[in-house]
C-alpha cells in the first residue's frame, strides 16, 4: 500500500496530505462550516443596509411624486395666471407728437388656491368682511370647486392688500397685473377702443395692436413688459383731436342735434389727423361703449350723404368726357321719371352750367349728368371710388354700404344727388379727397404713412384736370354758394353741403335730417379735408327756422377750421393765391371772369 505520508528533506515525517475526495474529519468540517457561516452573516448585514438605503431613496421619490401630483394643477394654474398677467402688458399708444394716449400701470389682484385653504368657511367670512361687495355664497362656491386657482378680486387697493395679508390665510395670494389707463379720457375714445379686464384689446386700435401678434405672445406665455415694447404711434394729433371734439360738442348742443361727428384727413397721405363721434365714451369705463347711441358714426354708421355726393357725380361727368366745365344742363323744370318728379331745393328754372349745377346743388342737373353717363358706368365709377364696398382701416369696426339690389335708372337718378346709397362717412371722405388731391384714391389710415408707402397704396382714379375742376367748383361754392358759412378768411376754403332726409325702417322722415359739410383747405392746393355731420339738428332762432347743412354743419366746420388749421401748420394767407386754377381760366369756365 502506497504510503501517502509526506517527508521533508530532513528525513522527518511530515503531516499527511488528504486527497480532494477524502472525507474531512469532524473537526475539519466544523471549521469549514464556521468559516462560511461567518461570511454569510456579514453579507446579510450589508444587504440589509443596502436595501434600507434603496427603500429610503425610493420612498423619498415616491413621496415627491405624490406631492407633485397633488400640486401640479395648482402650479400650472398659477404659472398660467401669472403668465397671462405679465404677458398682458401692452405697448403705449401715442399721438403723432409722442403724447401718451394709452399706457399701463401696475395693480395688485387677489387670488386663492382652494386646495390649500384649511378652513374655507372662515376664509370666506374674513375676506367678505374686507370686501363686502363680494357675494359670500358665490365665493364659497369658488372655493368648493376642483380648480387649483381662482380669482377673488381684481385690482385691490394697497390698504386692502395689507388687511388681507394680516389675516395670514394659507392659500390666499396676491398677483401683480397690468391695467390700461387712458389719460385723456374720452378725447380719442372711438379711435383707441378699449381692453377687457385681462388687458386684451376688444375694440379700436387696441384690438388692432393685438392682431399684430401681442395676443399670440400672450397666449404662448411669453413674458412681456410694457417698457420692452415699442410705443404704437398714431397719425392723430391730440391737440387737434381735443379741438375737433370740443367744437362738435358745442355744435351739437347749439343745434340740439341727436349726435355729431367729424374728421380731418390729410388728402396727400390719407393720414387721419383727428376723428370724433358724439356721444362718445370713456375708455377707462369700456362698458359705456355698449350704448348703441355711442357708436362710431364715422366708421360704423351708414348714411345717405346728401348733396356732398354731387362732388362725385360732377367728377364722374367731367372725367367721362361727356361734359366739360362749360357744359350746360336743363334745369328749367322738374325732371319726370315714371311717377316720380325730381325737383331742386333752390330751383333756378333755367339752363345751368356745370359749376352752377354744383353751387346751386341742383338735383335735376346732377341726375342728368348721371343718366348721360349711364347706369353701368355710374356703378363702375362709384365702385372705383371705393364707396360701394366695405372700407377696411386699422379699426376693426366698419360697416358695409347699403346699395340697391336692383340698380335701375331711377337708382342712378337718386344716387346722383346723394339718396339711394348709404355709406360710412369715412368712405365719402376718402372718395372726395381723391377728387381734390389730383385724382389719387388713398385709403385712410390712423398710422403715420411714409411717402414710399403713399406711392404704394395710392391709385389714380381721376384725371388731374378733373381734380382741378372739382377744386375750382368747391372754392366757387364757398364764395357764391352754400359753403360760405365755412369760408374762414386766410385759408382759401372750398366746400360742399349735404342735407338728406333720414330713412327709418325704409321710409324717409322729412322732419329728421342728416346734414353734412365737407371742406378743403386751401382749395388751390388742398392739404386737409374736413367733414362734419349732424344727426337730426333742430332749427333755432339764429337759423331763421332752417335746419339744412348750410345753417349748422357748415358753421361748425368753419369753427373747426379756424381753430385747428394753425395747429396743422397751415399759415393764413389773406391775399388770394395768384392764378389758382389755370386750366379753368384757360377754358373760360363760368365764374372765372
Amino acid at each position: 500500500m502506497l504510503d501517502r505520508t509526506r517527508h521533508d528533506f530532513s528525513g522527518q515525517q511530515a503531516d499527511p496530505v488528504a486527497p480532494s475526495d477524502t472525507v474531512l474529519q469532524p473537526d475539519q468540517a466544523g471549521w469549514f462550516k464556521q468559516l462560511f457561516r461567518m461570511r454569510m452573516d456579514k453579507s446579510g448585514q450589508r444587504l440589509v443596509g443596502v436595501a434600507l438605503i434603496f427603500i429610503g431613496i425610493y420612498g423619498a421619490i415616491a413621496s415627491r411624486l405624490v406631492h407633485y401630483a397633488s400640486h401640479t394643477e395648482t402650479s400650472q394654474s398659477l404659472r398660467r395666471a401669472s403668465g397671462e398677467a405679465i404677458a398682458a402688458a401692452r405697448p403705449d399708444i401715442v399721438d403723432r407728437n409722442g403724447a401718451v394716449l394709452a399706457t399701463d400701470i401696475k395693480i395688485t389682484s387677489l387670488f386663492a388656491e382652494p386646495r390649500r385653504l384649511i378652513d374655507k368657511d372662515e376664509a370666506v367670512e374674513m375676506i367678505t368682511a374686507i370686501f363686502p361687495e363680494i357675494n359670500p355664497r358665490e365665493l364659497r362656491e369658488k372655493f368648493s370647486g376642483r380648480r387649483g386657482f381662482v380669482w377673488i378680486k381684481r385690482e385691490i387697493t394697497p390698504k386692502q392688500q395689507a388687511e388681507i395679508h394680516s389675516l395670514g390665510l394659507p392659500g390666499i395670494g396676491f398677483m401683480a397685473e397690468h391695467k390700461r389707463i387712458y389719460p385723456n379720457g374720452s378725447a380719442a375714445a372711438h379711435i383707441l377702443g378699449a381692453v377687457n379686464i385681462d388687458n386684451v384689446g376688444i375694440a379700436g386700435i387696441e384690438k388692432y395692436v393685438d392682431s399684430l401678434g401681442l395676443a399670440d405672445l400672450s397666449g404662448a406665455g411669453f413674458s412681456v413688459q410694457a417698457e420692452d415694447l415699442k410705443p404704437v404711434s398714431l397719425s392723430i394729433d391730440l391737440a387737434v383731436q381735443h379741438a375737433l371734439r370740443d367744437e362738435l360738442f358745442k355744435g351739437m348742443t347749439k343745434y340740439k342735434a341727436k349726435a355729431a361727428a367729424g374728421m380731418i384727413i390729410d388728402v396727400e397721405t390719407g393720414e387721419i389727423a383727428a376723428l370724433a363721434s358724439l356721444p362718445d365714451f370713456d375708455p377707462n369705463v369700456p362698458s359705456q361703449a355698449l350704448d348703441p347711441n355711442r357708436m362710431n358714426r364715422m366708421t360704423v354708421g351708414v348714411y345717405e350723404m346728401g348733396s356732398t355726393f354731387k362732388a362725385l357725380t360732377t367728377a364722374m361727368g367731367l372725367d367721362s368726357g361727356k361734359f366739360n366745365i362749360n357744359s350746360t344742363l336743363d334745369a328749367r323744370s322738374s325732371l319726370r321719371y315714371g311717377k316720380f318728379s325730381i325737383g331742386d331745393y333752390h330751383a333756378q328754372h333755367r339752363m345751368l352750367t356745370v359749376p352752377e349745377v354744383f353751387i346751386h346743388s341742383s338735383n335735376i342737373g346732377s341726375a342728368r349728368i348721371a343718366l348721360a353717363v349711364g347706369v353701368p358706368a355710374h356703378q363702375a365709377f362709384l365702385r372705383k371710388m371705393g364707396v360701394l364696398d366695405r372700407l377696411r382701416t386699422e379699426l376693426p369696426e366698419s360697416a358695409e354700404p347699403l346699395v340697391p339690389k336692383n340698380w335701375s335708372e331711377l337708382s342712378t337718378v337718386t344716387i346722383a344727388y346723394g339718396h339711394g346709397v348709404a355709406v360710412a362717412p369715412i368712405q365719402a371722405v376718402m372718395a372726395t379727397a381723391a377728387t381734390v388731391n389730383g385724382g389719387l384714391l388713398i385709403p385712410p389710415t390712423f398710422l403715420p404713412r411714409s411717402p414710399e408707402k403713399v406711392r404704394e397704396v395710392a391709385r389714380p382714379v381721376l384725371k388731374p384736370e378733373t381734380s382741378e375742376a372739382l377744386r375750382y367748383v368747391m372754392r366757387l361754392n364757398a364764395t357764391k354758394g352754400s359753403a360760405s358759412r365755412a369760408a374762414v378768411p386766410g385759408y382759401f376754403v372750398g366746400g360742399k353741403t349735404g342735407t338728406a332726409d333720414k330713412s327709418i325702417h325704409g321710409h324717409y322722415q322729412g322732419d329728421k335730417l342728416f346734414t353734412t359739410f365737407m371742406a378743403v383747405t386751401p382749395a388751390d392746393k388742398p392739404r386737409y379735408l374736413y367733414l362734419v355731420v349732424m344727426d337730426e339738428p333742430q332749427a333755432i332762432p339764429e337759423t331763421m327756422g332752417f335746419k339744412t347743412a348750410g345753417w349748422n354743419a357748415g358753421p361748425v366746420t368753419g369753427s373747426v377750421i379756424e381753430r385747428t388749421a394753425p395747429m396743422l401748420g397751415q399759415t393764413p394767407r389773406f391775399d388770394p393765391p395768384a392764378n389758382p386754377f389755370p386750366t379753368m381760366v384757360k377754358l373760360g369756365a363760368w365764374g372765372t371772369k
